[in-house]
């Protein structure tokens, strides 16, 4: 049976739905009725995701590029003009590559910053702008990573960035507290994604591997068996939105088949 989780009506704005996780998130939200605001790079994926969902939510699109000031504060302000007000925010977009601290590549640096301006600054700057827009009750969801609560040899950027979205996640959860707004993150494991399975690619080939070796091995230390998919991880997403968790904030909630047990 599925579980009715309350949101319907509920304005969410869901970031990075074009793919991946971002994809079964906004499906999960759709099925609970909820609102839509979906947030991509890409316009086409945008597109064919509403045309999926229109049978079944209210959903609207927006092509954003969150590391852009100018084009977060047209977002708003359409937003602001849409719908009043954001019950939901899901951080969700963030990219996925290596970042070897003995690159010889001149951009190893630019690289390094973009990716932490990809998936930590952007969340702010989103945040920020969509603040005004919370009621008392609001959630906000914050995408991290298991990665984020240990380390990995050559993904040191990507691994400092979900650390980071943690800290930023406790940081927001006592500063709007006292406004009603709760803020949480998610720390998935592995989820058979494109750029889940770019990184194990990468990791396989920087240890001279198979990539089938290399997932073996991954896997061997869940304690359940198999790799996510999207979907086991909207359960904890659509609970973090609803009243159900109104006395959580401040949480990373690990999802991971057991690989990380904290």
């Amino acid at each position: 049976m599925k579980l009715n989780y309350a949101l319907s009506g509920k304005t969410v704005v869901l970031t990075g739905a074009g793919g991946g996780i971002g994809r079964g998130l906004a499906q999960a939200f759709a099925a609970q009725g909820a609102r839509l605001m979906l947030l991509d790079r890409d316009a086409a994926t945008l597109q064919t995701l509403a045309q999926e969902l229109a049978t079944v939510a209210d959903v609207d699109t927006t092509v954003c590029d969150l590391s852009n000031d100018a084009e977060v504060q047209a977002f708003a302000a359409y937003l602001r003009a849409q719908w009043q007000q954001v019950d939901v925010l899901v951080n969700n977009a963030g990219v996925e590559y290596p970042t070897p601290i003995d690159s010889p590549s001149p951009d190893a640096m630019a690289r390094w910053a973009s990716l932490l301006d990809n998936n930590v600054v952007s969340m702010v700057r989103l945040t920020r702008a969509l603040l005004p827009l919370m009621p008392p009750g609001a959630s906000v969801i914050n995408q991290s990573s298991i990665w984020g609560k240990t380390g990995v040899p050559d993904f040191s950027a990507y691994v400092a960035s979900k650390h980071a979205v943690i800290g930023l996640t406790r940081s927001l959860a006592f500063e709007l507290g006292g406004r009603g707004i709760r803020v949480n993150a998610v720390c998935p494991g592995w989820v058979r994604t494109e750029a889940a399975m770019r990184s194990l690619a990468s990791m396989a080939q920087q240890q001279g591997r198979s990539e089938p070796e290399v997932e073996r091995e991954l896997l061997a230390r869940q304690a359940l068996p198999g790799m996510l998919t999207p979907q086991d991880l909207a359960g904890i997403f659509l609970f973090l939105a609803s009243a159900d968790a109104s006395a959580l904030t401040g949480q990373a909630m690990v999802v991971s088949n057991g690989e990380v047990m904290s």
